[in-house]
């Protein structure tokens, strides 16, 4: 991984972790060299293929609605975040949790 990426995407794991603190949410990330939380990360080594999806990395979010309800979603740091600065894909990662626990809270509220 060049270095400019690694710096960026440190930059937005620290941004995230500082911004999402809710109690309901836990994030897992699976950014190889970067930072891999995340019990099993389904990158395979080496994936260099343009616009192969499973060679992203990623940021695994949880919302833990009840004991037994813990829907999960993964937010692909690729192509479409790559570009921006790391304040900016943190945002838009934070835009994702945020509408992804709206989305549930109106499934599970009914």
């Amino acid at each position: 991984m060049e270095k400019a990426l690694k710096e960026k995407l440190e930059a937005v794991v620290a941004l995230v972790n500082n911004v999402m603190a809710d109690p309901d949410i836990d994030i897992e990330y699976c950014i190889p060299e970067v930072a891999t939380t995340a019990d099993s990360c389904d990158i395979p080594s080496g994936s260099k293929e343009p616009g192969d999806l499973s060679g992203d990395p990623y940021i695994l979010v949880k919302y833990v609605v009840s004991e037994y309800t813990v829907p999960e979603r993964k937010i692909r740091l690729g192509r479409t975040y790559l570009p921006y600065s790391a304040e900016k894909i943190a945002d838009m990662v934070t835009f994702s949790i945020e509408q992804f626990k709206t989305e549930i809270d109106s499934v599970e509220m009914g």
